[in-house]
């Protein structure tokens, strides 16, 4: 088998999914799309800085995949890897190399006939355990935290979701002031009102704050029922996140933003995380995000990806959460998963009563709705070719 051509996919940006979520209702998620002699086709996703990393992709299609046996995952991505660590790994080109992942692994299912999860392990667990992240932009129907605190955690409970992650803290230049803080307090007293221990509190921080800020926050949230508590700081220093993992009770998450096992060995062995968390998209694809897993593990650690981006990251995650040993929970968005990701494919996984399984089909197993290609929504570019 042999990959005889790479096309890349953007979607229109005209393209607005309506349901409420609040905000723009744009796509942030590009496709790449991998032919091989055999007429089986793999997909791949990444974002949200498509430009970057489309143009990523036709630095690397015909060096590292035309020609290339699709099934040997290990030795491509080592090639890409290299040829970006010499250059400072990072960015767009770590976007891309976790893009080509997704796609291989789709092929290698295909080409068995076995879905990812069974490709990489095999079953843990039966279903995936979501929360639900809130924001103003990805919202459920047109709520927001604050004024429609009481709705939200009551909507979220009756469909039996017991966690949301929440970003009631906002810097100013990293500073936060007492009120600041106070301010964010209050979304944790509203929730607790309204569910008691019966929701369980996420927050992230969004790398907003200086270390003196993040430890009055995480000071201030310990007597609420805060267990994850996310990129408080910018997730460039294990010093300083070993300071705040010594320091409090909350859970320390780090982070969405970390790229491979390299990134990661320096947050376990400075004892500066409690919960892996990692981007599938980001990190550099499901191989790679299943070694940290299983790295972490090592030390009893246990992961939670960040899955908001686009639906076939989305079911990358629930293909890993079920095959690795050490998941605790993943991210989920209402609006997502229930309004934009069937614009996209047509067996989005719907929670039902907290949890979600991934497609048994070959592969990613999602079926991808064709009618975007035919209506002008999706753009395809043949980038290289035999």
């Amino acid at each position: 088998m042999k990959i005889t051509k790479v096309e890349s996919i953007h979607f229109n940006e005209k393209l607005k999914i309506g349901g409420g979520s609040g905000g723009s209702g744009t796509t942030e998620f590009c496709w790449i799309r991998i032919h091989t002699n055999t007429g089986i086709v793999g997909y791949g996703e990444t974002y949200p800085s498509i430009n970057g990393e489309l143009g990523s992709l036709k630095d690397l299609a015909e060096e590292y995949l035309i020609g290339e046996d699709p099934r040997d995952i290990e030795k491509i991505l080592k090639g890409i890897y290299k040829y970006q660590a010499m250059r400072n790994a990072g960015g767009s080109e770590m976007h891309m190399m976790s893009a080509i992942d997704m796609a291989l692994l789709d092929i290698l299912g295909k080409s068995t006939g076995l879905p990812v999860y069974r490709l990489i392990g095999g079953k843990t667990r039966s279903k995936v355990k979501v929360y639900n992240t809130v924001t103003d932009y990805w919202a459920i129907n047109n709520t927001k935290m604050g004024p429609d605190t009481e709705k939200i955690v009551t909507f979220l409970l009756d469909k039996g979701i017991t966690a949301m992650k929440i970003y009631p803290f906002r810097s100013e230049g990293g500073f936060i002031s007492s009120v600041g803080i106070d301010n964010g307090i209050e979304w944790l007293r509203q929730i607790e009102k309204v569910a008691g221990k019966k929701m369980e509190i996420l927050i992230d921080g969004w790398g907003g704050f200086d270390l003196p800020g993040a430890q009055r926050i995480l000071k201030a949230c310990e007597p609420f029922n805060v267990i994850h508590a996310e990129d408080i700081l910018l997730p460039d220093s294990a010093q300083s996140y070993s300071v705040l993992a010594k320091e409090t009770s909350i859970p320390i998450a780090h982070s969405e933003t970390m790229a491979t096992r390299y990134q990661l060995k320096d947050f376990l062995e400075a004892r500066a995380m409690d919960i892996l968390m990692f981007d599938i998209c980001w990190c550099g694809g499901i191989s790679e995000a299943k070694k940290m897993c299983d790295m972490a593990d090592a030390y009893h650690i246990p992961a939670s990806p960040h899955t908001c981006g686009g639906p076939l990251l989305y079911v990358s995650s629930a293909h890993l959460c079920t095959a690795v040993q050490n998941f605790s929970y993943m991210e989920s968005n209402y609006w997502k998963y229930t309004h934009q990701f069937p614009h996209f494919i047509k067996n989005t996984p719907i929670p039902v009563n907290g949890f979600i399984t991934p497609p048994d089909a070959p592969g990613l197993g999602v079926e991808i709705n064709e009618e975007i290609f035919k209506n002008g929504d999706a753009i395809v570019e043949t980038v290289a070719s035999v």
